[in-house]
């Protein structure tokens, strides 16, 4: 009768034990349960010449380095503004050469014998309104004809003093400002041409940062408008876990918190230190469902990055981060409210 009141003790305290298992299981509050994301640094590759893609060096997937050339772009349009900026630049140069080499030979000595020619006229009216005035002062000639030879002797020495300036001008060559125009016009070509080189040297698109090409927006073929990012690059090894955290939890990710998180397309758990926190806009803002219980509570955006490398850790994956149940509970009350 012991044997058998005992049995019936031991059955009735595992009927006990497994009752309140189950009760504890059915009514206590489960770990809360944040969902994340890893982000990775991108970089945007394009082109300050807009044109026709001619050429795609990679593709989705591949790895590139710094400097490897991702993409070519076709503008005509430079290489015809080029040929002209050429023809300007030959113009330009052509009359500076023509400025600093001064007046040539032939158009000095012209003016030395335009000169000389009008010495000798000069000097010829000179004569004749001599003789002239002595006939006239014994009566030969009139009058008048001693005015014409005074008006002509007048004409010649204008005349020659015209042309000591003439020749003067060719001697001394072009004025400094002809210069310095000439000057001023064969840098204007050659800083075009500079520039018209330097974005024919932009249409080959290279890659600025190592990573792997996550995608590719255009087609060989299609129009390139300025500045449009035609290959994205990932990179990474700069990859971080981004949380959105209701600001009653915001206490556990202070700065430089660390936290263990599962990874389920890796099967495996790394850990994360906490590196940036900032609230996210009004979107984002939990509203309390009744007026009195409860408050609007914002949403913040946790930024955590592995301690160490993670190997096969990809822009996209989930990450998951449990937190202590009394802040499930607390959550859930919020929720209710």
């Amino acid at each position: 009768m012991t044997t058998r009141r005992f049995l019936i003790l031991v059955v009735l305290a595992g009927i006990a034990i497994a009752v309140s298992v189950v009760f504890w299981h059915t009514y206590s509050t489960p770990p809360l349960r944040l969902q994340g994301q890893i982000e990775a640094q991108q970089y945007m590759v394009s082109s300050k010449v807009p044109g026709r893609l001619a050429e795609i060096d990679v593709r989705r997937g591949d790895s590139v380095n710094v400097g490897d050339r991702v993409f070519r772009i076709e503008s005509p349009e430079l290489e015809a503004k080029l040929t002209q900026v050429d023809a300007l630049d030959t113009i330009s140069r052509s009359l500076a050469q023509a400025v600093e080499g001064g007046t040539r030979e032939e158009k000095i000595a012209v003016a030395r014998s335009e000169f000389q020619k009008s010495q000798a006229a000069e000097t010829l009216a000179r004569t004749t309104y001599e003789r002239t005035r002595v006939l006239a002062e014994q009566g030969v000639v009139a009058r008048q004809r001693l005015d014409e030879a005074f008006t002509l002797l007048r004409v010649a020495e204008q005349t020659r003093v015209t042309a000591a300036e003439v020749l003067r001008l060719a001697e001394a060559g072009p004025r400094e400002e002809a210069r310095t125009a000439s000057r001023a016009g064969e840098e204007m070509t050659s800083s075009l041409r500079d520039e018209i080189n330097e974005l024919l040297e932009d249409s080959m698109a290279f890659a600025h940062h190592q990573g792997i090409i996550s995608n590719v927006l255009l087609n060989t073929g299609e129009l390139v408008p300025q500045g449009f990012p035609v290959v994205m690059i990932t990179d990474l090894d700069e990859a971080w876990a981004l949380f959105n955290v209701r600001e009653d939890l915001l206490q556990h990710f202070s700065q430089g918190t660390e936290f263990d998180l599962d990874i389920p397309s890796l099967g495996q758990q790394a850990r994360f230190r906490v590196s940036h926190i900032a609230a996210l806009g009004d979107f984002a803002t939990w509203r309390a469902t009744v007026p009195g219980r409860g408050f609007d509570m914002r949403t913040f955006e946790v930024e955590m990055h592995p301690v160490e490398p993670v190997p096969g850790l990809r822009a996209g994956m989930s990450v998951l981060l449990d937190l202590p149940s009394e802040d499930a509970r607390s959550g859930s009350q919020h929720g209710t409210d």
